[in-house]
C-alpha cells in the first residue's frame, strides 16, 4: 500500500446571489437577525436549469485542469450529495459523463454534510489499496431544492455550490491525506434531515449545535493525533460551513490556535457536502495556506455523522 494525496482543488457557485435584503422581501426576517444568529451574509442559488451534476461537472472541471490532467486519467469518480433528484443514474456516473471520463467506478455518497470528507477518505483507501489510480471527489449539493422557503429557520440557512478534489498517489509514498477518523450518533438522525414528498430540508437547530459544540472537539483533536500532529500544528481547519456560531466555538474548543479557520458561510451559506471542499478551494485560492500545510478538513452533520481527516495542502 502506498500513501495518497489531494493533487488539486477546484470549486463553482451558481452566478445568481441572495442576500439577506433579499429574504427579507420573502419571509420575516432581517439582516441584523440572521448575521447575528448564523453570520451568514450572502448565498448562492441555482437556477431550475442548473442540476446538481452541471455545479459538481463545473467544480470537477476545474480540479482537473489545476492538476494538469485529462479526465482520461481519472479511474474513480465520488460524488458526495443529499439532493439527487432521481436515483439512477447515479450523480457520480452523470458528472463523468459530462466530463467525458471513460470506464470509471462511479458511486455516489449519501452522508449529507459530512459526504465529502466520507468520499474522501474512500477515495484514499482505494488508491493506498491500488483499487484506483486517480479519483475525482466531489461535494456538491443544490440545497434551494429542499428548502421551505417559508420557513425562515431553515431558508435563511442555504446556499448552493460544488467543491471538488483530485486525489492520487503520493510520489513519496507518504500519506498527504491522513486516516480518516468516523462516526455517528444514529438514535439522534431525526436531528437534521430531508425527508418527504417533496423532500425538505429541516432540523432542531439546539440539538445540533449542543452535540457539535460540545461532542466534536475531542473526536477532531484525535484525527490530529492519527495524523502524528497536534491541533497547534495545524495552519488552517476546514470544518463543514453549517453556521458561524458553531464554527467558530467548535474551533476554539480545537485548539487549533496557530490555523487559520474558513469561514466560507458567510458568503456561501451551508452548502452541505460541498461547504468543505469549496471552503478549501477558496483557501487555496486566496493563497491563506500553502502547499504542504497541514488541513484538518472535519464534516459532520445530517445522521449526525462525523468525518475528518489532516491533509495536505495542494
Amino acid at each position: 500500500m502506498t500513501g495518497s494525496r489531494i493533487a488539486s482543488l477546484g470549486h463553482y457557485q451558481p452566478a445568481k446571489v441572495l442576500t439577506n435584503e433579499d429574504l427579507a422581501g420573502l419571509v420575516d426576517t432581517s439582516d441584523e437577525w440572521i448575521t447575528s444568529r448564523v453570520g451568514i451574509r450572502t448565498r448562492h442559488i441555482a437556477g431550475p436549469d442548473e442540476p446538481v451534476d452541471e455545479l459538481a461537472a463545473h467544480a470537477a472541471a476545474k480540479a482537473l485542469a489545476a492538476a494538469g490532467l485529462a479526465p482520461s486519467d481519472i479511474d474513480l469518480v465520488l460524488v458526495a450529495t443529499s439532493t439527487a433528484v432521481d436515483r439512477s443514474p447515479n450523480m457520480a456516473a452523470r458528472v463523468a459523463a459530462r466530463l467525458g471520463v471513460p470506464s470509471p467506478a462511479a458511486m455516489d455518497v449519501n452522508v449529507v454534510c459530512a459526504g465529502f470528507t466520507h468520499a474522501l477518505a474512500t477515495a484514499d483507501h482505494a488508491v493506498r489499496a491500488g483499487a484506483a489510480t486517480r479519483a475525482l471527489v466531489i461535494g456538491a449539493d443544490k440545497m434551494s431544492d429542499v428548502t421551505d422557503w417559508t420557513d425562515r429557520t431553515t431558508c435563511v440557512l442555504v446556499g448552493d455550490g460544488a467543491g471538488a478534489a483530485v486525489v492520487e498517489a503520493s510520489g513519496s509514498g507518504e500519506a498527504g491525506i491522513g486516516p480518516v477518523l468516523w462516526g455517528s450518533v444514529p438514535e439522534m438522525g431525526h436531528a437534521v434531515r430531508i425527508e418527504g414528498v417533496p423532500a425538505r430540508f429541516a432540523q432542531e437547530g439546539q440539538s445540533v449545535y449542543r452535540w457539535a459544540t460540545t461532542q466534536l472537539p475531542p473526536i477532531a483533536r484525535r484525527a490530529c493525533e492519527r495524523a502524528g500532529l497536534t491541533p497547534a500544528d495545524l495552519a488552517a481547519v476546514v470544518l463543514h460551513q453549517a453556521n458561524l456560531r458553531i464554527i467558530e466555538p467548535l474551533a476554539e474548543k480545537i485548539g487549533a490556535v496557530n490555523a487559520v479557520v474558513a469561514r466560507d458561510v458567510t458568503e456561501s451559506g451551508n452548502t452541505s457536502a460541498a461547504s468543505i471542499p469549496l471552503a478549501f478551494s477558496k483557501l487555496v485560492e486566496q493563497g491563506a495556506v500553502s502547499s504542504g500545510d497541514p488541513v484538518l478538513l472535519f464534516g459532520f452533520g445530517g445522521n449526525l455523522s462525523y468525518a475528518g481527516q489532516v491533509v495536505r495542502c495542494p
